[in-house]
């Protein structure tokens, strides 16, 4: 079996959102939809630190799709659009989906985005493909996520878009189900947190909490 996993180091990411960026390119994600965000942890607002100057913290807290093994998004799509792969990809076949949104409600991470209008780019470049030639286009009206590039599984490669371009190397990709690999080591060697595992959504995506900063508490309930 294969169980595809995300791990992303807090202590490494760096917040410049090179990750959203180059998912946003490979995935031709118009303006207003990201599959990959950048959030913070620290005070209350984004982009803003807890604690009084001089002793304050923050950390950067990247977020996609958690491609959960008990995915909620998955229980209410009315259409089967929403489907678990055999290598425990969450895929939304954009073909079936409706637009009813009610995996939008049933996220408890505010993943999933609807695309309410056709895409706009700036610079207009509508006359050309943009993204990878394996991405399909999609149609108005339908909900867009992170798909773990899941076209690049399938030609073999096992590095995601947002992986390939993060400076800091704050992101690993692979097989869990393979103890020889490196999600699997990390795993057993490292502090590791998934988000609100209270929820029982069993999430795909695991974080390594920052050495200094925020708490793995902290971490778990962004």
């Amino acid at each position: 079996m294969t169980k595809l996993t995300m791990i992303i180091d807090l202590s490494r990411c760096i917040g410049c959102w090179t990750c959203a960026l180059g998912c946003k390119a490979e995935n031709d994600e118009p303006i207003g939809i990201w599959w990959n965000r950048i959030l913070t942890i620290g005070g209350n607002e984004i982009d803003t630190p807890s604690g009084t100057y001089p002793d304050i913290k923050m950390n950067y807290m990247p977020i996609n799709c958690q491609h959960c093994d008990n995915a909620p998004c998955i229980k209410v799509c009315p259409v089967g659009a929403l489907r678990k792969r055999e290598d425990g990809i969450v895929f939304l076949d954009w073909e079936r989906c409706i637009g009813c949104r009610y995996c939008l409600i049933a996220c408890p991470y505010g993943i999933p985005a609807f695309n309410w209008r056709p895409p706009v780019q700036s610079p207009d470049v509508s006359q050309f493909k943009i993204g990878a030639p394996e991405v399909p286009v999609r149609p108005v009206g339908v909900a867009e996520k992170c798909t773990f590039c899941f076209h690049r599984v399938d030609k073999g490669n096992l590095t995601p878009a947002c992986i390939e371009v993060c400076p800091a190397g704050a992101r690993f990709f692979g097989d869990l189900d393979d103890p020889t690999s490196e999600v699997s080591q990390i795993i057993q060697s490292k502090p590791i947190v998934r988000l609100r595992e209270e929820l029982g959504t069993e999430p795909s995506v695991y974080y390594v909490p920052p050495r200094h900063a925020a708490t793995p508490q902290e971490v778990a309930q962004t």
